[in-house]
């Protein structure tokens, strides 16, 4: 990730404001432990398809400019910009909580979606390893499970995966909005690149894992003239399945996502906003259930046709919305097999 002085929105549960008295500092990475209370989310959202979340970690190293997660980390006290990117919460007893719900009379087995806010092979993963251990309790207690992720580090857990999709059920979901490298990294400064995430459908599908491309989000007027290759290298790499949904810009994120754009290619800032509000409505964003999620207009009706005929023409199993629809059906878990073995360290 390049280094960045701290720039974040105004926090809008703070009351009052902090400016800084000459250029800001570098932002770091700052790292915080947390035995958390519970690590099962619930969500009742009418535009999201499966109703549990494991998230082992607040905020996201990968920096993407447009994440609609950010707000989360103003409910914490903290800014929607460089601290999402940099204060990163580790909850290191996910693993143990998780195994606790699923022992739990009322746990029917549903599926359970990780990084429903921020992704869980974000770099640290690489360090506490703990979704590889939550996705050892799904394995235990034949959970079905859902994966989205821009990571490459997925295919560490390449062998575990696919004995969870033989065990129970799992998708894998590899979030690529960009085809080439050098656009992404203007917006996903941390993230792997493009070419990476490609890499990681091949190794998995060679493992046996059922792999989905997430074209997410569409940047209309920057990455919707994108969708033919992101598809065509996906399904070269192996990719089965394929879902889109266009940008929208929550709270803050549209401060955090204009800055980037106005620092990183200021020439196109106008372009991009023109074409995001015609896919809008003539708004910036809507978040009102049953439209958040979806666009309007002629222009976002073109940008689907596209993505529909040309995940048709690479054989692509498509759907104009978000992961999930493939698990929505209740499975009964069996008891495992077993002591749960956790680990130590």
């Amino acid at each position: 990730m390049s280094r960045r002085q701290v720039a974040n929105p105004r926090n809008p549960y703070d009351v009052y404001d902090v400016e800084w008295l000459g250029p800001p500092p570098e932002s770091r990475l700052e790292v915080y432990e947390e035995h958390a209370k519970s690590i099962v989310s619930t969500n009742d959202s009418p535009d999201l398809s499966f109703r549990y979340s494991v998230n082992p970690y607040r905020g996201c190293q990968h920096a993407c400019a447009y994440c609609y997660a950010r707000p989360t980390h103003e409910y914490l006290g903290l800014g929607a910009g460089t601290d999402f990117d940099h204060k990163i919460t580790v909850k290191v007893n996910a693993p143990e909580l998780l195994a606790r719900r699923f022992r739990s009379r009322s746990w029917e087995g549903d599926l359970l979606a990780f990084s429903g806010v921020t992704d869980c092979y974000q770099p640290l993963e690489a360090v506490y390893r703990l979704t590889e251990q939550c996705l050892r309790v799904c394995h235990d207690f034949c959970n079905p499970v859902g994966i989205v992720t821009k990571s490459y580090l997925v295919v560490r857990d390449a062998e575990l995966l696919a004995s969870l999709a033989a065990r129970a059920s799992l998708r894998v979901y590899i979030s690529i909005p960009f085809a080439e490298d050098a656009p992404a990294r203007l917006i996903e400064s941390g993230a792997p690149p493009p070419s990476r995430r490609f890499e990681a459908i091949r190794r998995l599908r060679e493992a046996g894992v059922p792999v989905a491309v997430l074209v997410a989000p569409i940047i209309p007027g920057l990455s919707d003239r994108e969708i033919p290759e992101v598809l065509k290298r996906a399904a070269d790499a192996g990719a089965e399945f394929a879902g889109c949904s266009p940008l929208r810009l929550a709270g803050s994120v549209e401060q955090v996502f204009f800055d980037r754009l106005r620092a990183t290619m200021p020439g196109a800032v106008g372009k991009i906003e023109q074409a995001l509000r015609s896919v809008r409505g003539g708004a910036l964003n809507d978040a009102r259930f049953g439209a958040r999620m979806k666009g309007v207009g002629p222009y976002w009706d073109s940008i689907a046709q596209l993505f529909e005929t040309t995940a048709a023409r690479y054989g692509l199993q498509w759907k104009e919305e978000l992961a999930g629809d493939a698990h929505r059906q209740r499975k009964v878990r069996p008891e495992p097999k077993g002591p749960v073995q956790l680990p130590l360290f």
